[in-house]
C-alpha cells in the first residue's frame, strides 16, 4: 500500500463499502479531515455518533474515525454481534489523559472525607477513558457531551447538591456561568495536591467542582485573538466551543458543541462572515459547504490525534474488517459504562 495514491485507496474504499452494504456503518467525527468525513455514512460530534452507534442494529461491522475514548464508546454500545474498529489505534486525545481511575478516585476518596459519601454527584466528560465511565455508573452519574452539558449538570443537581466534574474544567466552568452558578461556588481541582488545594471550607462551599484539565486545541484561543478580529472584520459574528476559556466565551457571540456550531454556520444569512473558534478541519469543510459566507478561523488550531485517520488507514482498517485494531473492553467496565451513557442518552429524550 506504500506505493498508492488516493486516487487508487478511495475506490478501493467505496468497493469495500459496497460489498458490506448494511453490514457496515462508517462514523465520522466533525474534526476528521475532509476526505475522511466524505467517505463515512455519518459525520457529527461525539454525541451524535454515539446515538447512531446506540441506534443502528443493523451493523455487524462499526468503523470509529475519530479518537480512541470515542470507539469506546461505541463498543460500549454496541450488540453482541457486533464489532468495534478504529483506524489508527494510538489516536489518543490529550484532555482525556489528564485524568485517570487512580487519580480520579482518590480525589472523590478526599471529597468524601469532608462531605461525606453521598454528597456528591460524578458527571464525565465524553472525553474521557472507559474506566472514569465506569466509575460514574458505578457511583450513580452520568456522562455528558458538550452537546447536554447544561441537561447533565441540571440532572446532577436534581440528585444531589455537588457535582464533581471531569476531565475539562472549561467546558464545566462554562456551562456553570450560563446555570447562575457564583464564580465562589465553583472551584478547580488540582489531583496533584492535597484537597485538590483546596480547604475543607471551600469544599463544603463549592457547588461545581471541577478537574485541572483542558483541551489543548481549544485553549489555544486567546481573547487577542477576538480582539484582532474584532478589528478586522467589525461586522463578523464570533462563534467558539464551550472548551475554550471563560474569557473566550464571554468575549464571543455565541458558543456551543461541534453540532451547534454547524447549525450556526447553516442558518446564517448569505454573505455572513463568521468566525469560528474551534477545530481547523471543521471551519474549513464548513467554508467550502456554504460557498455563500464567509467563514474563517478565529485562530489555526489543529488536533494531531484526529488528523492521524486518513485515507490509507481506513482503507486498512477495511480489508481487515473485524479483525484489525480491535476496541476490546472488560464485560464489567462495558455494563458499568452502559449504565453512565444510557442515562445520558435518556436525558436528550426528555
Amino acid at each position: 500500500m506504500d506505493n498508492m495514491n488516493e486516487k487508487e485507496i478511495i475506490p478501493r474504499i467505496n468497493k469495500i463499502k459496497k460489498s458490506l452494504g448494511d453490514k457496515l456503518i462508517i462514523l465520522t467525527h466533525h474534526y476528521q479531515r475532509k476526505e475522511i468525513v466524505d467517505l463515512g455514512d455519518y459525520k457529527g460530534d461525539s454525541f451524535d455518533l454515539s446515538q447512531k452507534a446506540a441506534a443502528d442494529k443493523a451493523a455487524q461491522y462499526i468503523v470509529f474515525c475519530g479518537v480512541h475514548f470515542m470507539a469506546e464508546s461505541a463498543e460500549i454500545l454496541s450488540q453482541p454481534y457486533q464489532t468495534v474498529q478504529i483506524p489508527v489505534m494510538d489516536a489518543g486525545c490529550w484532555m482525556a489523559d489528564m485524568a485517570d481511575i487512580f487519580m480520579v478516585e482518590k480525589a472523590w476518596e478526599e471529597i468524601a472525607s469532608v462531605i461525606g459519601p453521598d454528597g456528591v454527584v460524578p458527571i464525565v466528560y465524553m472525553n474521557s477513558d472507559a474506566n472514569l465511565k465506569a466509575f460514574c455508573g458505578r457511583n450513580g452519574g452520568v456522562v455528558c457531551t458538550s452537546s447536554n452539558a447544561t441537561a447533565a449538570l441540571e440532572w446532577g443537581y436534581s440528585q444531589k447538591n455537588k457535582i464533581l466534574f471531569f476531565p475539562d474544567q472549561h467546558l464545566g466552568r462554562n456551562t456553570g456561568n450560563q446555570m447562575g452558578i457564583p464564580s465562589d461556588e465553583m472551584i478547580v481541582w488540582s489531583p496533584n495536591e492535597r484537597l485538590g488545594g483546596h480547604s475543607p471550607e471551600d469544599i463544603q462551599k463549592a457547588r461545581l467542582i471541577l478537574w485541572d484539565g483542558y483541551c489543548l486545541v481549544h485553549t489555544r484561543f486567546q481573547v487577542d485573538h477576538i480582539r484582532q478580529v474584532r478589528r478586522k472584520y467589525p461586522d463578523a459574528t464570533i462563534v467558539v466551543h464551550p472548551e475554550c476559556t471563560e474569557e473566550v466565551v464571554a468575549l464571543a457571540d455565541a458558543a456551543g458543541s461541534t453540532s451547534f456550531i454547524v447549525k450556526y454556520v447553516e442558518n446564517a444569512p448569505a454573505n455572513s462572515t463568521i468566525v469560528i473558534g474551534t477545530e481547523v478541519n471543521l471551519v474549513h469543510r464548513l467554508a467550502l459547504e456554504y460557498p455563500d459566507k464567509k467563514i474563517f478561523e478565529l485562530h489555526y488550531s489543529l488536533c494531531p490525534n484526529m488528523f492521524k485517520t486518513d485515507p490509507e488507514s481506513l482503507l486498512r482498517t477495511l480489508e481487515n474488517i473485524g479483525q484489525f485494531n480491535m476496541i476490546h473492553l472488560p464485560e464489567a467496565i462495558k455494563e458499568d459504562s452502559r449504565l453512565a451513557l444510557d442515562r445520558m442518552l435518556t436525558l436528550t429524550k426528555k
